[in-house]
């Protein structure tokens, strides 16, 4: 499909989810309309690229539905200049959205730092963020995400793209005071979207309804292995 069709179906989905209010802030907005969704979806998908629906990646991943991406970027309020800390790369899809928000030029010293349990799974999205121009926004690290985390306390955003079986703890622990974590949490079948908001030393935690995300895989999870 020619890339000018590609970008009309952006505009339409776009206006769609802002028309359901998903998107309200003009931040999001504009990055929903630049990031190139089919860019993240295996080729023989990109026709199905911006229907409102997840689709397959690999290793039994999914990418979210856009407007699930949508209204965890809105709850997440991002900011020009932002560090965000996310676990569950999947296919890079979501680090750019977030990507697009924190650091929309080189210039900025905002960044998204993406952490993937399956090394396959993380050069896919390594090949994706690179392809669609956020190479240098984005690094992905092949880590274990459920489990302590191999970096310093310096995020004033977190996000989980999987489903965590309990609170994660030690993503709140990497973050800033004043900083804010948005992730499923909940088992197989039963999971909530929560927002948690760190001020003073304290996190407070809000509950934004049902979600339906594939379960967080790692030591962390309770499972003693980590299905790599």
């Amino acid at each position: 499909m020619p890339q000018e069709n590609y970008a009309e179906q952006r505009r339409l989905l776009v206006e769609k989810l802002s028309r359901e209010g998903y998107i309200k802030s003009p931040s999001i907005k504009r990055a929903f309309l630049k990031v190139p969704r089919h860019m993240f979806v295996p080729p023989r998908l990109r026709d199905a690229a911006y229907l409102d629906t997840p689709l397959p990646t690999l290793k039994g991943q999914t990418i979210s539905a856009p407007h699930m991406c949508a209204l965890m970027c809105e709850l997440l309020s991002p900011r020009q200049g932002d560090k965000i800390l996310e676990i569950g790369t999947g296919s890079g899809y979501h680090a750019a959205l977030c990507a697009e928000v924190v650091a929309p030029s080189l210039l900025g010293d905002g960044l998204v730092v993406t952490l993937e349990l399956e090394p396959e799974l993380a050069r896919f999205a390594w090949k994706n963020l690179k392809e669609a121009g956020y190479g240098a926004k984005v690094h992905v690290i092949i880590a274990d995400g459920s489990f302590t985390l191999p970096l310093r306390k310096a995020f004033t955003r977190g996000l989980v793209t999987a489903a965590c079986p309990r609170d994660p703890q030690n993503l709140l622990e990497v973050l800033l005071d004043g900083s804010i974590a948005v992730a499923p949490v909940g088992s197989y079948y039963l999971q909530e979207l929560i927002v948690f908001r760190k001020t003073n030393g304290i996190t407070i935690k809000e509950r934004k309804g049902p979600v339906l995300f594939v379960p967080l895989r790692g030591v962390g999870t309770g499972d003693g292995h980590s299905h790599s």
